[in-house]
């Protein structure tokens, strides 16, 4: 309920909020038990999450032996500016709780805008005749996610995509922060809460305190600017690139990693994470990838494959995303990537949907290059 809510109709109903009517977010507390369970709400059919956004006359529909708690107050979207350290948001797509921990402001190159003939940019070598535009600044956010939501998004996103090597000479020993995330502004849904902790995350005391004086009332601990700062090079998000294909966008976004020695060779890692989304209403499936790998050094690479992390995911009007992330290493500082995908319709036809091209590139101008993980 919730989460079909937030994909079908929140959106325009949260873009006409009126302080008059203020929209409250809702979970489940089992009646049975007698305990609150701030946790995952009422199943929704569409993305296995629960609660949210509830009218009066769908109460009566509740599961029996469920009864509805509020946990929150939807509050207007921002269309201009930034949220701030602390906002609680419900995603929009993926429909779980989450906190903001501070803002990343990344370079957004859309190929389904069609610049101006003078800011256009010849097509890079390999692009398979994608077009290049101007990089337009978008805001992202690192954001904490509510452990309790995890296991039902971890089939439509994974909930470990945040990855940093580790401190040592191993250069293939790689380590994930659970329930980290990069969410774009426009998937934000922005609510308050009268909870001093309502979102639970190992690291959310450590990194945030309640302070009722303030708006948000959620602010930032010394440990999280120590953190932020420290871990900046592999934290940082700088380009995203998006591309949509017979309805199918994608939505890629790397990160350089760091470079490790082995063999007398040098080894430089990134990560990028990918976001499919089926923009129509026809259900597809995800079947084959086929990506190409550039380097430097002058390799080229052809990587084909079933699926992504071992899944076919299908993509519905019901839930119709998928992100995941994964890694690739070069032994050149530089390189690129692009590629597609192959989808499936239910009639069985097939047709591929292109993968924008990204560079990889490492920072090497950089006096400190990432060094790994450091709390």
């Amino acid at each position: 309920m919730a989460a079909c809510a937030l994909r079908r109709g929140l959106l325009s109903t949260v873009s006409k909020y009126n302080k008059k009517h203020a929209h409250r977010i809702l979970s489940v507390v089992d009646s049975s038990s007698g305990s609150e369970a701030f946790r995952p709400r009422v199943q929704c059919r569409a993305c296995g999450l629960s609660g949210g956004f509830q009218q009066k006359r769908f109460m009566s529909s509740r599961p029996e032996g469920k009864i509805l708690e509020t946990v929150g107050m939807f509050e207007a979207v921002k269309q201009h500016g930034k949220y701030e350290t602390g906002q609680l948001f419900l995603h929009s797509v993926f429909g779980y709780r989450g906190i903001v921990l501070f803002p990343w402001h990344a370079r957004l190159y859309d190929r389904d805008i069609t610049p101006p003939m003078s800011e256009s940019k010849p097509d890079s070598p390999g692009a398979h005749g994608s077009k290049e535009v101007k990089g337009k600044t978008h805001t992202y956010y690192q954001v904490l996610i509510d452990t309790r939501d995890c296991p039902h998004i971890s089939q439509r996103s994974q909930t470990e995509a945040v990855t940093f090597l580790a401190n040592h000479d191993d250069s293939r020993a790689l380590y994930a922060i659970p329930g980290l995330d990069y969410v774009s502004h426009e998937d934000i849904l922005p609510y308050n809460s009268t909870e001093q902790i309502p979102i639970q995350h190992e690291l959310f005391e450590r990194f945030l305190m309640f302070n009722p004086a303030k708006a948000p009332p959620f602010t930032p601990r010394d440990t999280l600017k120590a953190w932020q700062e420290k871990n900046h090079p592999w934290l940082e998000l700088s380009d995203v690139h998006r591309e949509t294909t017979e309805n199918i966008r994608v939505t890629v976004i790397p990160f350089y990693m760091g470079m490790r020695e082995a063999q007398n060779s040098h080894v430089y890692w990134w990560r990028y994470c990918i976001r499919l989304e089926n923009m129509g209403d026809e259900v597809v499936q995800l079947r084959e990838r086929h990506w190409r790998i550039f380097s430097l050094s002058g390799t080229l690479e052809t990587v084909r494959g079933r699926g992504v992390v071992g899944r076919e995911p299908v993509l519905s009007k019901e839930q119709p995303a998928f992100q995941y992330s994964s890694h690739v290493s070069l032994q050149a500082p530089s390189g690129h990537m692009w590629g597609t995908f192959r989808i499936e319709r239910t009639d069985g036809s097939h047709f591929d949907v292109r993968i924008p091209p990204f560079s990889l590139e490492s920072n090497k101008d950089d006096k400190a290059p990432p060094a790994g993980y450091t709390f």
